[in-house]
């Protein structure tokens, strides 16, 4: 995988299979003696792909319609995307995803627990506690988790600059930072298995920027409720080893493609290595797309898909 010059860089079937899997690596620590037999392998796509942060907001109906005529078998949600919460709203697309013939894989939220304020830390853990009970009505069996940064780096753009590194604030180290988001970790787990909902941690920057942060923080918290969302796009420096290392772990995948050129970053990935990578870790569950390209989504999604069926063939 390199970078350009210009830039620096049905409900859970599978999901529930990868869960399954990382628990059972979590509880006995080590591979399952039997690994799953193998299996088509499913391809979601993110809400995301069609919406970036910016400008109107592209809706998760039109998402879900979308992915049935292209050929998808399952949906991500991105939190942000959402403009109601409602209980109507979260049973239009449960609905709407059914009889579209669509798993509802996996429910993509934000929050940030590196903070020295233990107010602060709260909220994050009240947002995360709020957004599994979404997920449970939703039907969704993972969320998407970040652990925090510190923002002394002040903008994502320039963040990505120095490769999602940035010293801790004046005063604290690295050790706070990860303290503070195991123990908020920990707070929510309760709410997670009350819910059925599994939490992905990501390798997101910030804390998770290494695969090494990212499993000292899973394997501090050592629950069958904590899993991997992993990101083959997240990850700096020769990313193979690195998906490798983290593919036991692993709930879902996430899976990046850049047409048009990457909206932070364009990465060349080599996707049908990566797709061996998962298939000899006998990975049972989703490959969801997130496109990050400036293309309009209406073209490049249906690209991205055919890279990833090209990829897994």
């Amino acid at each position: 995988m390199k970078l350009t010059r210009r830039t620096l860089l049905k409900q859970g079937a599978g999901v529930a299979g990868g869960a399954l899997l990382a628990q059972t690596r979590s509880e006995a620590g080590q591979a399952p003696s039997e690994p799953p037999a193998p299996r088509r392998t499913r391809f979601g796509v993110s809400t995301y792909s069609y919406w970036h942060f910016e400008g109107e907001k592209y809706p998760i109906e039109r998402v879900i319609e979308n992915a049935a005529r292209l050929g998808f078998d399952g949906i991500e949600i991105l939190h942000r995307q959402m403009t109601d919460e409602s209980p109507a709203a979260l049973n239009r697309f449960k609905r709407l995803a059914l009889v579209n013939g669509l798993d509802l894989i996996m429910f993509t939220i934000h929050q940030d627990f590196v903070s020295p304020d233990r107010n602060e830390r709260q909220k994050a853990i009240d947002h995360t506690k709020h957004c599994i009970d979404l997920a449970y009505q939703l039907g969704t069996p993972a969320i998407r988790l970040n652990s925090g940064r510190w923002k002394t780096v002040a903008s994502f753009d320039d963040l990505m600059k120095v490769k999602g590194k940035e010293p801790p604030l004046p005063g604290y180290t690295e050790d706070d930072g990860f303290k503070w988001c195991i123990d908020s970790i920990a707070e929510c787990i309760p709410a997670a298995e009350k819910a059925g909902v599994v939490l992905a941690l990501e390798n997101h920057w910030g804390l998770t920027a290494s695969v090494d942060g990212v499993l000292r923080i899973y394997k501090a918290i050592n629950s069958p409720w904590l899993g991997v969302t992993l990101d083959v796009g997240n990850l700096v420096g020769d990313p193979y080893p690195q998906i490798e290392k983290l593919t036991p772990y692993a709930v879902v995948v996430h899976f990046k493609t850049y047409f048009g050129g990457g909206v932070w970053y364009t990465l060349d990935p080599d996707y049908p290595r990566i797709a061996g990578i998962l298939r000899r870790a006998n990975y049972p569950g989703y490959v969801n797309l997130e496109m990050e390209g400036r293309e309009n989504a209406e073209t490049a999604v249906p690209k991205s898909l055919e890279v990833m069926r090209k990829a897994f063939a």
